[in-house]
């Protein structure tokens, strides 16, 4: 038997999201946008990058107010919600190239909702070839790039809008 390393994975596994709160919520210390990976503050949405991404730029857009449901989203915050999502699009196809890209959201744990309490799109760049048996059959992701190279590649494209 082969053994496949993937320490980065321990700190998915041992996190407790209790301890820091809910990441989709925005703290009023702007100065830890970079380590929270934030990309972008509007008035009502939030971009982030994935901690633990499928693929380099998988992007996260929630609302600024912490809510679990598109139900009890203000049309002006579903509005504001999918024109960042376009957004996301727009900047990802600049800096990345994507061919392709999957968009969507997980409702409830069941669903696979990792952060159930604070609803939010996954932006999910894809290429043709970007997936391989390492995720199949290995349950290990190989992810070309470094978040924080990444980070640093979409984050002034961001700041321009």
């Amino acid at each position: 038997m082969e053994i496949l390393w993937a320490p980065w994975r321990m700190e998915y596994v041992s996190s407790d999201n209790k301890k820091g709160g809910c990441i989709f919520c925005p703290c009023d210390d702007r100065g830890q946008d970079e380590k929270r990976l934030i990309l972008f503050m509007g008035n009502r949405s939030i971009v982030l990058m994935n901690r633990f991404p499928y693929i380099n730029g998988h992007l996260l857009v929630a609302p600024l107010r912490h809510v679990s449901t598109l139900d009890t989203l203000l049309p002006e915050e579903k509005l504001d919600l999918i024109t960042v999502v376009e957004k996301s699009i727009g900047v990802l196809k600049e800096v990345m190239n994507p061919e392709g890209f999957n968009i969507g959201l997980n409702l409830g744990k069941v669903a696979g909702a990792g952060v159930e309490e604070h609803i939010h799109f996954h932006v999910v760049p894809r290429w043709i070839g970007d997936t391989n048996y390492m995720t199949v059959f290995g349950e290990v992701r190989v992810i070309p790039e470094h978040i924080q190279a990444t980070y640093r590649k979409l984050v002034r494209f961001f700041k321009k809008s």
